[in-house]
């Protein structure tokens, strides 16, 4: 039995959990921001709006389970706290333009990825 396979494991599985954060905190907030807006355009019935979204990501974003789970996490977040605050929708116009910031945010923080 050879021991050094445990070992050789343990690297590459350490290896590959460094490379799935590698991201950065600009890109980590552009990522945020479009969850926020995510949980808005959820709660609004913006469904055409969510769909951009997520394609954005799809199209921008390093193919890495945490990044797609973090934008679930703030869309969540962003949904349930506009409830609790009784926040009312934005017009549609003003969603509109403030995701198109955020796509391209996120497509200038995410380039050459």
């Amino acid at each position: 039995m050879r021991t050094g396979y445990p070992k050789l494991i343990c690297f590459f599985l350490c290896a590959w959990q460094t490379a799935a954060v590698a991201v950065d905190d600009a890109q980590l907030g552009m990522i945020r921001r479009l969850g926020e807006l995510n949980g808005v355009a959820l709660h609004c019935n913006a469904l055409a709006e969510t769909q951009r979204m997520k394609r954005a990501l799809v199209l921008n974003l390093p193919k890495r389970r945490q990044l797609g789970e973090l934008f679930d996490y703030e869309t969540n977040v962003s949904f349930m706290k506009f409830i609790e605050e009784g926040a009312s929708c934005p017009s549609p116009a003003m969603l509109t333009k403030e995701i198109d910031a955020a796509i391209e945010a996120l497509q200038k923080a995410f380039d050459g990825e």
